[in-house]
């Protein structure tokens, strides 16, 4: 069966990127970006605010091994998805919440989720991650796949 794919924003990349390898059932996750209005994007000009592209990771996982919600799951609890253009010490454009779908499942299931996490009381403001649907993806330069194992940090 060919792996399926959503892609997730959830601020600077290396840690979502993390948060999702350790999920049974994900067969990839590729730093990149996406939603900019500038092809073929650098990291130091995604950084400038100015081509419109946030740090995103995409996910490649086989649905008869993790069910898509425990995907959602993850990517709801890997940030705080009330800030927006921030994550923690990261502020920029760049550091917006968002899930990019491929499926017209994906996206109901992610506006459900999201309505679900709003409706629970968890998070006191607005939650603002928007679900729109996937547009091109670039992947992010060699150095930022899989950072945290190539510099020893767990």
């Amino acid at each position: 069966m060919a792996a399926n794919k959503i892609i997730f924003g959830a601020g600077c990349f290396w840690g979502v990127e993390a948060a999702f390898r350790r999920i049974k059932g994900v067969s990839g996750v590729t730093c990149g970006y996406s939603g900019g209005h500038t092809d073929n994007p650098t990291y130091a000009a995604v950084c400038t605010s100015t081509t419109g592209h946030i740090e995103v990771v995409m996910v490649e996982y086989d649905p008869g091994e993790v069910v898509f919600e425990t995907l959602l799951d993850s990517f709801w609890s890997c940030h705080n998805p009330t800030t927006p253009d921030r994550q923690g010490p990261d502020i920029g454009t760049q550091y917006r919440s968002v899930i990019f779908f491929f499926t017209p499942e994906q996206e109901i299931a992610a506006k459900e989720s999201k309505h679900s996490l709003q409706s629970s009381g968890r998070w006191h403001d607005p939650v603002v991650t928007k679900i729109l649907p996937a547009g091109q993806f670039y992947v992010a330069e060699e150095y930022h796949q899989n950072y945290f194992s190539k510099h020893g940090i767990h």
